[in-house]
């Protein structure tokens, strides 16, 4: 007998089941056991509720429904789509501008969703999470002017104040490396992981510089160490002599060719602040740079003040695996707010600028420059 014929004839008996006394009910098993092959508890099962009535799976009650899935929804698309332990972080700082946004949440739903766990938060998104497309190209190259004048840097466990920054590029190039494109120049503070984005022409050494001063000029902290890699972009004459000929120099340092674990505080940030952003595509107009770099200067604002990050505290090798130890998700500027090296000026400066931002706005901020990027690059 067939499934579709079995659920024929259970139809045909469930009501009679229902209408006689245990010893005709009995019987009514007996037949339908034997007619459709089903073990005993089974077929009670069957007859005892409803046809077409599915029973609940197995667990604990379902605790978060739609009202609840809906802002975690916004809010994490808002934010970037950022892992679930960064996300239950950003959750209590999102949640006042969604609410001023779209409307007061109830209060189960809003205690809900400060309270979700991180797991929860991968079990809801699961079906909405983004797919990414793979690597790029490598455009580093070797720079041999200066390349054994600079000292190397491999580790920088040692650092407990902000100000020393690792730098590296990303290049615009697409699927070929010929001619001329932009470059993305990331810097990032490896203490407190406030990360600056610049876009450069050709990463010539003049424009790596200006944006090198800019970026100084605009630092809520100063400047004290400077690691980038082997690149010919950053081991030139003009850099060195910008960080060094000042009353107290900055130090200048460089990572080990080819290995990029030299200056993994940076690198991570390659995918998260430059290619989440503006993707693989090539960029080969000179006129995007001030729109491509307006857009940065947002970005960086959305995340050093509104996405949380993870910060490696340990890591021990037990035997074949490596155990790892994070700190609390934090946001960059968090992490300043609670280092002592930074004066109470410096402090209220941030403060003052944290509570003029609002993150939703900032996102449709960028929304907008991001097509005016993509509209200046397609009318070319």
């Amino acid at each position: 007998m067939g499934t579709q014929s079995k659920k024929e004839y259970l139809l045909a008996i469930w009501g009679r089941y229902h209408r006689v006394g245990r010893r005709f009910k009995s019987k009514i098993l007996d037949e339908f056991c034997s007619v459709c092959g089903y073990a005993r508890k089974y077929a009670i099962a069957l007859l005892s509720r409803k046809p077409g009535h599915r029973c609940r799976s197995p667990g604990p009650k379902r605790r978060y429904d739609a009202p609840v899935l809906a802002p975690l929804k916004a809010i994490w698309l808002a934010s970037e789509q950022m892992c679930s332990k960064r996300f239950k972080a950003a959750l209590p700082l999102w949640l006042p501008f969604y609410e001023e946004k779209y409307g007061v949440l109830p209060a189960l739903v809003r205690r809900q969703l400060l309270q979700i766990s991180p797991a929860t938060i991968d079990r809801l998104l699961k079906k909405v999470r983004a797919r990414y497309p793979g690597k790029g190209l490598r455009g580093t190259r070797p720079g041999s002017l200066l390349k054994y004048q600079i000292p190397i840097r491999t580790d920088n466990r040692d650092i407990d104040q902000p100000g020393f920054l690792e730098a590296d590029t990303v290049a615009h190039c697409g699927a070929s490396m010929a001619g001329d494109f932009i470059w993305s120049v990331t810097f990032t503070d490896i203490y407190s992981q406030w990360t600056e984005n610049r876009a450069v022409w050709n990463k010539g050494a003049k424009d790596v510089l200006e944006q090198v001063k800019d970026l100084e000029q605009r630092l809520p902290f100063a400047l004290l160490g400077f690691d980038v890699d082997n690149g010919s972009e950053f081991l030139t004459f003009h850099l060195w002599r910008y960080l060094l000929d000042r009353p107290r120099p900055v130090p200048l340092t460089r990572s080990r060719p080819y290995r990029k674990n030299d200056q993994a505080h940076v690198e991570q940030k390659n995918w998260t602040h430059v290619r989440q952003l503006l993707g693989y595509q090539r960029l080969e107009a000179p006129e995007l740079l001030p729109h491509i770099n307006e857009l940065y200067r947002t970005w960086g604002l959305l995340h050093n003040f509104f996405c949380p990050t993870l910060k490696l505290l340990s890591k021990t090798r037990q035997g074949s695996k490596t155990i790892r130890k994070y700190s609390p998700p934090q946001t960059p500027v968090q992490r300043l707010l609670d280092c002592p090296y930074l004066t109470p000026e410096q402090k209220d400066q941030l403060r003052s600028q944290f509570h003029q931002l609002n993150p939703l706005r900032l996102k449709e901020q960028i929304e907008q420059q991001l097509k005016q990027v993509l509209n200046a690059k397609q009318a070319r």
